[in-house]
């Protein structure tokens, strides 16, 4: 699989809705209830006049709305202290319970439920004693709005409350989809910049022995070993050059060759330039085998046979590959010395996670003598291959 480049990404919607700037929202609330009220009080008999009490008091609810985000809780008491205080007294009635509507909301909205429902309650309560006390004979109708009016404001505060919380569940959830991408993208440059290196260098220790070894004694044997030294030294950073140029995106590469099953005969050919007998045995239909899967069989075929030429000491192998109905079976026997009680190494853990990745499995067979590398690819239908 070539590794996909991963830049910042913006999540549309993610951005979580603070509502207004505390400072504008108290200066509105200030001015309304204030210019508000002295406009009102000009069109009414009010059985006391506006002083520097009562501006004090329609200044004071705003001013408890300033605390929206260091202490919440003590908005809602302050507006309700000096709304009540306001009319007990007497003054013009006016905008004076825009501050306690958004104290009661806000405070809602902040998660205090209880303490908004008991504010939203002890206004309701005023509202009927006030009602009751008039002698309005419609004073049922305005109790009965002032109750509504006030269980409103908390159902609206907690629902602010609750997309709130949705919203934030929905960045968790993105950053972890993020995180869970970026990692997924780490192990899949790991594993290719492995394999790559891994099997290229491999094969040029084996051929820089063998000219060693040979050079003196017979110097026309040294030139095919240089060759084949030459040939996987340039396949390998044909490969790495491309794996960079995927992590620095200004560097326009020519993308490589994407590993598929044609390209096996030639794997086989550098594996036997390294002094190793192959034999393929290739019963699949690659124009029916996705490219994920084709790309996983040739990278596991590939480490198993770095592994094979780097640690057995074996002599020959046998790569097979299969394809049976919904799977693809790639399987690598060795006359080598086994596993020998080793511990799987990063190649056999990048084996395994390319199978697991396409929801297959790989396993260890032991032989007698050698060591069978077994992968299963599940194969998806033709409509779906990605």
């Amino acid at each position: 699989m070539q590794p996909r480049s991963l830049g910042p990404q913006r999540i549309p919607g993610a951005r979580r809705f603070a509502g207004p700037p505390t400072s504008f929202l108290v200066m509105t609330v200030a001015v309304i209830q204030v210019v508000g009220t002295l406009f009102s009080a000009s069109h009414q008999d009010a059985p006391r006049p506006l002083d520097g009490l009562a501006i004090l008091l329609l200044l004071a609810g705003p001013a408890g709305l300033a605390f929206r985000r260091r202490a919440p809780q003590v908005m809602l008491p302050v507006a309700l202290t000096a709304t009540g205080a306001y009319l007990a007294l007497g003054y013009a009635w006016g905008p004076i319970v825009l501050s306690l509507a958004l104290g009661i909301v806000l405070t809602a909205a902040a998660g205090l439920r209880w303490q908004a429902w008991t504010g939203a309650g002890i206004a309701a309560a005023a509202v009927i004693t006030a009602a009751t006390l008039t002698g309005d004979e419609n004073w049922p109708l305005r109790a009965s709005a002032g109750v509504a009016w006030a269980a409103i404001l908390v159902l609206i505060g907690q629902g602010f409350r609750r997309r709130s919380e949705r919203i934030a569940e929905f960045r968790r959830r993105s950053e972890e989809a993020r995180k869970a991408e970026r990692d997924e993208y780490r192990l899949t440059l790991a594993r290719d910049i492995h394999d790559v290196v891994a099997h290229s260098l491999s094969m040029i220790n084996v051929q820089a022995s063998v000219a060693l070894h040979v050079g003196a004694d017979d110097p026309n044997k040294l030139r095919p070993a240089l060759e084949a030294i030459k040939a996987a030294s340039k396949e390998s950073l044909t490969e790495v050059r491309q794996l960079l140029g995927v992590l620095r995106e200004d560097v326009p590469l020519a993308p490589a060759a994407r590993p598929s099953l044609a390209r096996l005969p030639e794997l086989i050919q550098n594996a036997e330039l390294g002094g190793l007998k192959v034999t393929l045995q290739d019963l699949s239909n690659a124009e029916s085998v996705g490219p994920a899967q084709q790309e996983a069989a040739y990278r596991i075929i590939q480490e198993a046979l770095t592994n094979v030429g780097r640690h057995s000491g074996a002599r020959s192998a046998v790569v097979r590959v299969i394809q049976t109905a919904g799977a693809l079976t790639v399987a690598i026997d060795d006359d080598g010395a086994g596993m020998g009680g080793a511990l799987p190494g990063n190649g056999l853990t990048g084996m395994r996670e390319r199978a697991a990745a396409l929801g297959g499995t790989l396993t260890l067979h032991e032989l007698k003598p050698g060591l069978r590398v077994e992968a299963t690819l599940p194969t998806e239908p033709e409509g779906n291959l990605p």
